[in-house]
């Protein structure tokens, strides 16, 4: 588990390709401190896998899952990376939970600033849409924020000065791509609820019935 707070910005110093998958090699000062074979860093928002270590530096491995849902495959010879070492028991919880499990991706529309702070309108599917709620939380290329608005089209953050500064969304513009984490609390109570297409029988009926 991750918080979505941001420790470093990496960079991609080589990416090995396969048919549909790639490994590649991310320097970082920071986060490849302490760091072991088989740890887990949120690179991007996406949870992957450390396979070996250099002095400043690891790998990592994406399979082609990964490579389905997210921006990853996108990233060559020196892009900047969102990262993040996994979460400790004894960490404070600066963000919210995220499990580093890419829900889809969305394509930024707009980018406004009021002050001191940037909006961000990121247009998705209904597939991702259906999750957020207005004050509830997502996590944009690892980054932990607060949905503003959602509406059927798209959904709007606000982000801190020191945000922008420490996150690879400084470099973004209008028609970049996103990875999105949504609050996973969301999708087991629909599961649980029984809507359509994930039904479980537990619904307003049953609870009616069994006195809750």
């Amino acid at each position: 588990m991750f918080t979505g707070i941001i420790e470093e910005i990496g960079i991609v110093k080589s990416v090995t390709k396969g048919a549909t998958s790639f490994s590649m090699l991310i320097t970082a000062d920071v986060v490849a401190s302490g760091l072991r074979p088989g740890d887990s860093v949120n690179t991007n928002g996406a949870c992957l896998t450390v396979t070996s270590l250099g002095q400043d530096s690891f790998t990592v491995d994406v399979m082609p899952e990964t490579m389905r849902r997210t921006n990853l495959g996108a990233l060559k010879q020196g892009s900047p990376v969102n990262l993040e070492r996994a979460l400790q028991l004894s960490s404070r919880l600066g963000g919210h939970l995220v499990s580093g499990h890419i829900d889809g991706t969305g394509l930024i529309s707009k980018l406004k600033k009021e002050d001191n702070a940037i909006w961000i309108t990121v247009s998705t599917g209904a597939e991702i849409l259906r999750y957020l709620i207005s004050k509830g939380s997502v996590s944009l290329d690892g980054i932990s924020l607060t949905v503003v608005h959602v509406d059927k089209e798209s959904f709007d953050v606000s982000l801190i000065p020191h945000t922008m500064a420490v996150t690879t969304l400084k470099d973004k513009k209008a028609g970049d791509m996103l990875n999105i984490e949504c609050d996973m609390v969301a999708k087991y109570i629909e599961k649980f609820t029984g809507t359509p297409g994930h039904g479980s029988g537990l619904n307003r009926e049953f609870l009616d019935k069994y006195g809750f």
